[in-house]
């Protein structure tokens, strides 16, 4: 049997890269995700030149929505924050260095995410489960089976059942 020959991977890459830079819709989110990922960069490099760069990957970065020129930065903590409001006039002049043009930069703590733990009620405790039946089940299954005939399946998988349970 001749099957097609495969496509080189790398051919096959670029494709996609074509497909997603061309195609309606797909084309502007790649073009942001490619924005982003550069804005990233060159905010590490200012940072380092500010001798901050250990600051970076605690800080996500994005454009303030409806405005190119705000620079949006969320940070993980209060420490971070204040550090980076102390530099921001700095910060925006080694960001213009490095090609990013912002006239305002806004820090914003990101949302701490919630560590939820399901824990029982004080004093609230769950009841064992019962291994067995009690008397009166117990009696109740024996009264069916005295009532069924001798040899049906019924009455086997009865008796079985009382087997298995323990008194």
């Amino acid at each position: 049997m001749n099957f097609a020959p495969k496509s080189k991977p790398t051919k096959a890459a670029h494709d996609w890269l074509d497909y997603l830079r061309n195609s309606e819709g797909l084309g502007g989110i790649l073009a942001k995700t490619e924005d982003l990922a550069k804005l990233k960069i060159a905010l590490k490099a200012a940072l380092s030149e500010l001798d901050l760069e250990s600051l970076a990957s605690k800080i996500e970065a994005g454009w303030r929505s409806g405005s190119q020129n705000e620079l949006f930065l969320m940070v993980a903590g209060a420490s971070v924050a204040t550090r980076l409001q102390q530099v921001l006039p700095s910060l925006i002049n080694e960001l213009a260095k490095n090609g990013v043009v912002c006239t305002a930069i806004k820090v914003r703590l990101r949302p701490a995410t919630p560590a939820w733990e399901i824990k029982p009620r004080e004093g609230h405790l769950s009841t064992p489960k019962s291994k067995g039946f009690n008397a009166v089940a117990r009696a109740s299954w024996e009264s069916l089976i005295e009532k069924l005939a001798p040899d049906s399946d019924l009455r086997k998988a009865v008796e079985r059942l009382l087997q298995s349970k323990p008194k």
